[in-house]
């Protein structure tokens, strides 16, 4: 670890050069990235000269311990300094060995969210309308923006399907984990014998992703264009602005009619094909990889049922981490942050248990 932590120190110091050069500043392309990889560097770099100062002050003190020139309250006095270096060193060995777990390099993105009603009818679409909600207003309450790309409704407040995209930054770091099936257990109102009903909707969080991480050959993509459907009056367009993209080889089907404009519709509708592409591939390499070491937390796989909304008691209970808490309103309104945290610590401990072994 020691070896990996000065190159990366070493490495930091000749970026550092780089940054200050009259040159490379006037060459701004990189001279950002240099300065966006001394931000990714500096957090190990920092806790890692501290680490090594916390060490000579160890030595130091041993030896001053071991000189026999102390008296005895001197003595006294360095023993509880020696502790508290030791346990500080203790500290910053296992805060650099977490700095330096491999990084997901989607975690910076922005989010392409899409919730779609599952099992259980017209309920069914009025909990994604309500998981669509919660996760704008998490948005929201992060000060992110968001941009709805598509939304296929039955008027009465249901929805079977909604297509987000979340931009802002750790975006996809914080969301990742809430791919999967949520299942949701109340009384519907429309109930008169007051029979709790369960039912489900699924979510999807995939990355933004650039047009060089995934290419599209245009002669795999059949486009049609067709007016937007709405609700009536103003909301639907009498031209043809809607955009439908079929990406053949895999049969995967983007729609996007949120926009007067077919061109800008087109372009939203491909960003949502890459991202979903890009996320095929991604399974696909982690079905070639060998489930001995999947992850509960970062399977993302949409097949397991992640989570439960229980309205009657109030609780919300995430079944992969078997955390359970009593303040379903709040958690609807979009305060996700302890069950989000929770995910991710877990995720870090199923990491270094792997490093551990």
């Amino acid at each position: 670890m020691l070896d990996k932590l000065e190159a990366i120190e070493t490495k930091y110091e000749e970026l550092s050069k780089q940054a200050s050069d009259p040159d490379i500043i006037a060459n701004q392309p990189v001279w950002r990235k240099a300065v966006k990889e001394m931000g990714e560097m500096e957090p190990v770099v920092t806790a890692f000269r501290l680490y090594k100062n916390t060490g000579s002050s160890l030595s130091e003190t041993r030896e001053l311990l071991e000189s026999g020139e102390l008296d005895a309250e001197e003595k006294e006095l360095f023993k509880a300094e020696l502790a508290d270096l030791e346990k500080k060193s203790e500290a910053l060995s296992e805060e650099l060995t977490v700095l330096l777990l491999p990084k997901d390099p989607n975690d910076d993105k922005n989010v392409i969210l899409e919730i779609r009603a599952g099992t259980g009818g017209e309920e069914a679409g009025l909990f994604a309308s309500d998981l669509l909600r919660m996760y704008m207003r998490y948005a929201e309450r992060r000060g992110w923006k968001t941009e709805l790309l598509e939304m296929n409704e039955n008027g009465i407040g249901a929805i079977k399907e909604a297509v987000v995209m979340i931009r802002g930054r750790g975006a996809y770091s914080r969301l990742k984990f809430e791919s999967g099936v949520h299942r949701v257990q109340r009384v519907p109102e429309t109930e008169a014998s007051g029979r709790i009903h369960t039912s489900a909707a699924t979510v999807a969080v995939l990355p933004e992703i650039d047009d060089v991480e995934i290419e599209i050959d245009p002669n795999d993509v059949r486009v049609d264009v067709f007016r937007s459907s709405g609700n009536g009056g103003q909301s639907v367009n009498t031209t043809d602005s809607a955009v439908r993209l079929t990406h053949e080889p895999t049969g995967i089907v983007v729609s996007c009619q949120d926009e007067k404009s077919q061109i800008k519709n087109k372009d939203k509708a491909f960003k949502v094909l890459r991202a979903r592409l890009f996320d095929l591939k991604m399974q696909e390499q982690n079905k070639e990889i060998s489930d001995a070491r999947r992850s509960m937390v970062g399977s993302g796989d949409r097949s397991e049922r992640i989570r439960t909304y229980n309205f009657p008691q109030g609780r919300i209970s995430d079944h992969r981490i078997g955390l359970t808490l009593y303040k379903l309103a709040v958690f609807m309104d979009g305060d996700l942050d302890e069950v989000i945290d929770a995910l991710g610590a877990s995720d870090q401990a199923e990491k270094l248990s792997a490093v551990e072994e």
